[in-house]
């Protein structure tokens, strides 16, 4: 199989370290120390703003892809008047951008940023909004009236109160703080969350392709590409990788396409909404997650003020 990588040095650093990459990580383990030990710190002196509405926040203790963009959608596709709130990474705007009001789309991609149109799409009875400042967003969509918001990638936001919920990947091969490793507090600050979640545990994605060709170029812009392996259909003859949240150019990957022969791009959700408009064949991979029961009541009970 013919491969085009563009996979970064940290992303093969923090998710799969060879010998050599071990070396570094020993180096600079005072530096990965000294920075968690800040966040440590961080996270204990700063003070949090209670809002009047629940606020649920759906993060990870690691870099990367573990879930949190479905499993946002999977929660608000729960509740009325609910907002996603969400910084918008990889966004070509500044500011406070109103992405949808319940499923209605205000803007377009470059505006939003990829996860947060993709859960615009998604999400057809609830808002988003995308923000730098997470208390002027929640602010809004308070006064857009919020009943509850979903915080997404919203543990490091130690200055608002909030539900915890934390996503672990299936498999983690460094646990080494930033910059040597994936995570960005201490493994052990898991515990300031309520919920620590672990995939194929306590939930589990599910894809599903329809419409495979047999010649297939795997087309995607997400952290962590290889872990889509376990999913890919066969008639992948190639694969092309960009930086997370990078955007697509049409005719570059038309000439990838042509490189390898094949007649289709495999994309992720993720990637095919910075595809809108495109003349190009999409075949893609749709992901939901299933979620435990108790999980959900858990959830329920917090939104809905229960003890």
């Amino acid at each position: 199989m013919f491969s085009f990588n563009v996979v970064s040095f940290f992303e093969r650093l923090f998710f799969n370290p060879n010998l050599f990459d071990w070396v570094i990580i020993i180096l600079l383990t005072p530096l990965s120390f000294t920075y968690a030990t800040l966040m440590f710190f961080r996270r204990l002196l700063t003070s949090k703003k209670n809002y009047s509405i629940p606020i649920v926040s759906v993060g990870n203790l690691t870099v990367g892809g573990s879930g949190k963009t479905p499993f946002v959608i999977a929660l608000a596709k729960r509740y009325q008047n609910a907002f996603v709130v969400s910084r918008g990474y990889g966004r070509e705007s500044i500011g406070l951008v109103e992405v949808s009001k319940r499923g209605e789309i205000l803007t377009n991609v470059k505006s939003s940023g990829d996860e947060p149109m993709l859960m615009a799409k998604s999400l057809k009875n609830a808002s988003v909004i995308v923000s730098e400042n997470r208390h002027i967003a929640i602010e809004r969509a308070i006064e857009l009236g919020a009943k509850v918001i979903f915080l997404d990638d919203g543990f490091n936001r130690v200055d608002i109160k909030k539900y915890e919920i934390l996503l672990f990947p299936k498999t983690i091969k460094n646990y080494m703080p930033f910059p040597t490793g994936p995570f960005r507090e201490f493994f052990f600050m898991k515990k300031f969350a309520n919920l620590s979640l672990y995939e194929e545990i306590d939930f589990k994605r599910v894809v599903k392709v329809e419409n495979v060709t047999k010649k297939m170029l795997l087309a995607t812009a997400i952290s962590n590409p290889h872990r889509l392996k376990s999913f890919l259909p066969k008639g992948v003859v190639g694969e092309y990788y960009l930086e997370d949240h990078a955007f697509f150019n049409e005719s570059e990957l038309k000439d990838k396409m042509l490189e390898v022969g094949a007649t289709s791009l495999l994309v992720t959700q993720k990637d095919e909404v910075k595809m809108q408009g495109f003349k190009l064949p999409l075949v893609v991979m749709q992901l939901e997650l299933e979620i435990k029961n108790e999980i959900l009541e858990k959830i329920d009970r917090y939104i809905n003020n229960e003890k």
